[in-house]
């Protein structure tokens, strides 16, 4: 019995914590309005004009569930360059890795766990996500943004991180 207890006191402490916290009473920072759904897995950005894959890298937008599935991946910077380079060779949509402060425009930054608008990006892991831009003091590290609580840091290139591409709007 007191096995029991314990897993289901686990269980809902698991619940608990991985449940996105905002702030009741603030302004949010990225309401639905300013969003809107481009296809099923890409969402337009309306403030700076940029397409979002909806899902992280590894994910796929599931119309039945309308979520993310799958598990995202995590790269290191490298692989990220190569994944963004291939995956747009395929498409030519002009796909690529965002810089610090176009990812940074993605956070809500009333919210943690995770730190976006889980409305247009659902089953976004709750950390750190690669930018495009390097650190100006270490060649061997790059910003990141973290979407467990919005907060900017720099990892090193050798580090596992998770990547979302953007692409500007452009007419078809």
């Amino acid at each position: 019995m007191t096995r029991l207890i314990s897993a289901l006191f686990s269980l809902f402490w698991m619940t608990q914590v991985t449940a996105q916290e905002c702030l009741t009473n603030a302004v949010e920072t990225t309401p639905d309005e300013v969003f809107s759904e481009v296809t099923t897995d890409t969402i337009l950005h309306i403030p700076t004009g940029l397409i979002w894959q909806r899902c992280a890298v590894g994910q796929t937008w599931s119309d039945e569930t309308e979520t993310c599935t799958g598990d995202a991946e995590q790269l290191t910077w490298q692989q990220a360059l190569v994944y963004t380079r291939d995956y747009d060779a395929e498409l030519l949509a002009g796909w690529r890795m965002p810089n610090v402060k176009e990812l940074a425009s993605l956070t809500e930054r009333n919210c943690v766990r995770p730190s976006i608008n889980t409305s247009f990006f659902p089953a976004t892991p709750e950390d750190s996500f690669w930018s495009s831009t390097p650190s100006l003091n270490d060649p061997e590290r790059v910003w990141t943004v973290a979407f467990f609580n919005a907060s900017y840091s720099i990892k090193e290139k050798q580090r596992a991180v998770y990547l979302r591409l953007v692409r500007t709007n452009r007419p078809d």
